[in-house]
């Protein structure tokens, strides 16, 4: 796919969904990249539900880097792999205060020192949290969508992220997460896609190949 048709797909996004952004609730930089963590192979729903109460009991890296393992598993549980999170958070509020001064790191290469932190859950906290875009964020929908509009034939989402990246401008990388969640929650969903309500039905391969008689 070329950059014009990718921006035709941008700019289409865009207008559906103005507001488009994270999920997860968050006052600040640290509090995002708790909840980004959490946020692995679990919802933004029930990480919101758990951090409402945790973010009232550690309020700060100090808080977590002082956490009782066991209680912050309890906390956590229902996120899913609580006890590789529960470990994460804590060494990463370490490192924080330890190298960081007690703030979360604002460039890439730091961030994804941090314990439990790759580039995707690096990649949000810089856009949400700095407002910084360094790369794209790509989670499931991200990699759903770049495969039905042939904007990448590749899986690994490293591999995936560089394609966008070369298709998009750097100032709409971080937004582009954001649009294809919201289109892919709401429309371009995993096991029923409505490619026959989809804004992008005409600039997408996979609706003309699951309704050949409709967008020939």
């Amino acid at each position: 796919m070329d950059r014009k048709k990718a921006q035709k797909i941008y700019r289409i996004l865009q207008k559906i969904y103005p507001k488009a952004t994270t999920a997860l609730i968050h006052k600040d930089p640290f509090q995002l990249l708790v909840a980004t963590i959490l946020s692995a192979q679990c919802t933004d729903v029930r990480v919101n539900m758990v951090t409402k109460g945790l973010f009232k009991k550690y309020r700060d890296p100090g808080d977590f880097a002082q956490a009782d393992s066991k209680a912050l598993e309890d906390q956590i549980k229902s996120t899913g792999f609580y006890k590789n999170k529960a470990k994460n958070i804590i060494a990463a509020s370490k490192m924080i205060i330890r190298q960081f001064g007690g703030r979360v790191p604002q460039a890439m290469e730091e961030l994804v020192q941090l314990p439990g932190v790759a580039r995707k859950t690096a990649n949000i906290v810089l856009f949400h949290g700095f407002n910084k875009n360094e790369g794209i964020a790509v989670d499931t929908h991200v990699k759903r969508l770049s495969g039905r509009l042939h904007l990448s034939g590749h899986t690994y989402p490293v591999k995936i992220e560089k394609d966008l990246m070369e298709l998009f401008p750097r100032d709409e990388w971080g937004l582009l997460t954001n649009l294809f969640i919201a289109h892919g929650r709401k429309v371009c969903s995993a096991r029923k896609p409505s490619c026959q309500e989809c804004a992008l039905n005409k600039l997408c391969p996979s609706a003309k190949d699951l309704y050949p008689e409709v967008f020939k």
